[in-house]
């Protein structure tokens, strides 16, 4: 790799951006506005729907259908409320932890997604029967017979999708990316 007269190899090489408080600022705000709609929605599906009674929205594609759920997506680890409640937490700390190396929008919204969706669910596991740590969470909406989630759900697989994107396009969490090496030009090639 060749550098300008004057210039170091370091000054190439691509530096981690510093974290700049207003990505917090949004990570932040998303991350509360999920986490609020998320239990506010849950409010309204427990006062207002009936467990067994769905409300179709879009015919039998979309209905509001209350139930609780003491499992993972798909009704996956039912009966290990426990674990899910402690990956929850992980996941809140990894987030926590990360958002201090955060130098990107893009991430910072996903973030704030992941993060807003997984305490809405916490909080249904350490606050709802069928008690601390081991709560079931409130689902109501339906995607036909596939599966029921809810507002925290869709955050999660929203932030997911979008760090799956972010990860393809090869952006960091820093707001990096990594530089692809330029050919080595050996002394044996033919000037033009």
């Amino acid at each position: 790799m060749q550098t300008a007269p004057g210039a170091s190899l370091s000054d190439a090489a691509p530096q981690p951006r510093q974290p700049r408080k207003g990505l917090l600022v949004v990570l932040t705000l998303v991350a509360v506005g999920v986490y609020l709609l998320d239990q506010l929605s849950k409010a309204v599906a427990v006062a207002r729907l009936t467990a067994g009674d769905p409300v179709e929205l879009v015919g039998d594609l979309l209905r509001l259908d209350l139930t609780r759920n003491s499992g993972a997506a798909f009704s996956l680890a039912t009966g290990m409320t426990w674990v899910l409640t402690v990956v929850a937490i992980v996941v809140v700390v990894v987030v926590v932890r990360s958002a201090r190396r955060l130098a990107s929008l893009p991430w910072a919204i996903a973030l704030g997604l992941l993060l807003g969706g997984a305490l809405g669910n916490l909080t249904d596991r350490l606050l709802r029967d069928p008690g601390f740590g081991r709560g079931h969470v409130v689902d109501f909406i339906a995607y036909g017979h596939l599966f029921i989630g809810n507002v925290a759900d869709i955050a999660i697989v929203a932030a997911a999708g979008l760090i799956v994107v972010l990860g393809l396009r090869g952006t960091n969490l820093d707001g990096s990316r990594p530089v692809a090496a330029a050919p080595a030009q050996t002394d044996d090639q033919p000037d033009d």
